[in-house]
């Protein structure tokens, strides 16, 4: 259940989870041949308004596969900052698969956030990259096996403006 950034080769201890801001959201589909056919990179990326999912059928093993044999998995990238008591670091978490209804429960929360205007009448949607987010692991199983998951919780609106300004430069290099 630990948590581990593949970039910095940094683990964190999955129960107390990360802090994290959310800059940039971006789904995708990623093309892949089975790992005993080829190379570990994607074969292909597709963007989110692709027609490629019409292109596929489900394959005995689960998978959407398309006529050349390769399967297609619908990818939720998050680009985040973490924030942790003596810096600040950007990383991508990619949710797929099992992880797809999280991200999807993530950017829900996102869009309904509000916070109320200052001036008493009625409330806003604050931009994602304003809000703090705890991430953990948990445990999660069916009837093919175990694994760790991500579990989601918002921990307010962030407490610096600088960390917001870093958060919205992030966001726009990432776009």
């Amino acid at each position: 259940g630990m948590i581990f950034n593949t970039v910095t080769d940094e683990l964190y201890d999955g129960a107390k989870g990360i802090r994290v801001v959310p800059c940039y959201y971006k789904l995708e589909y990623i093309e892949w041949q089975d790992r005993d056919k080829g190379a570990s990179a994607p074969v292909n990326v597709y963007p989110a308004d692709s027609d490629i999912m019409g292109k596929t059928t489900r394959g005995d093993d689960g998978k959407d596969r398309l006529e050349n044999g390769n399967y297609v998995e619908e990818t939720a990238s998050h680009y985040v900052l973490i924030i942790e008591a003596d810096k600040t670091s950007t990383a991508l978490i990619t949710m797929k698969s099992t992880q797809r209804k999280k991200s999807k429960k993530w950017n829900s929360m996102m869009n309904l956030m509000q916070i109320p205007k200052k001036d008493g009448k009625g409330f806003f949607r604050p931009a994602p990259f304003t809000q703090l987010y705890r991430l953990k692991t948990v445990l999660e199983k069916n009837n093919l096996g175990s694994w760790y998951g991500w579990e989601i919780t918002s921990e307010g609106t962030c407490e610096s403006q600088s960390l917001v300004e870093r958060a919205a430069k992030f966001r726009q290099s990432v776009m």
